[in-house]
């Protein structure tokens, strides 16, 4: 059982450690501010629920009780609710403020600026 366990540990702990470091360096290689938010939004809450999934199995395997489980599984809980409200809230108040995603067209009138109807233009971006 203890081998087990110590394997679920290791394949846990290096898979949270994969998803936290591919957020690192998503939030080095995006462009802009929206684009780097979805990678520290997504990796970074996957590899706090591996790496505390490998915490659980380790507190499993020592049996530190019941006390340490629960308030391992709150933490996941925590940031499972916490993280994607937060990355919402800020690219909503970067839009707000003005910050104009990379790329965008800045004739679209969703993003403040006035449509155009010449043909000669072509297809807007989207």
């Amino acid at each position: 059982m203890d081998l087990v366990l110590t394997l679920i540990t290791i394949v846990c702990l290096l898979v949270g450690c994969f998803f936290s470091l591919t957020g690192a360096v998503g939030l080095l290689r995006m462009p802009d501010f929206y684009t780097r938010l979805h990678p520290a939004g997504k990796n970074d809450t996957l590899g706090v629920l591996f790496i505390v999934t490998g915490l659980l199995a380790e507190t499993l395997k020592y049996d530190y009780g019941f006390f340490v489980g629960a308030k391992l599984v709150l933490v996941v809980l925590f940031v499972f609710l916490t993280a994607p409200a937060a990355t919402h809230a800020l690219t909503q108040a970067a839009f707000l403020e003005g910050l104009k995603p990379w790329g965008c067209n800045t004739s679209d009138p969703a993003l403040g600026g006035e449509e155009t109807t010449d043909i000669a233009e072509g297809v807007r971006d989207v």
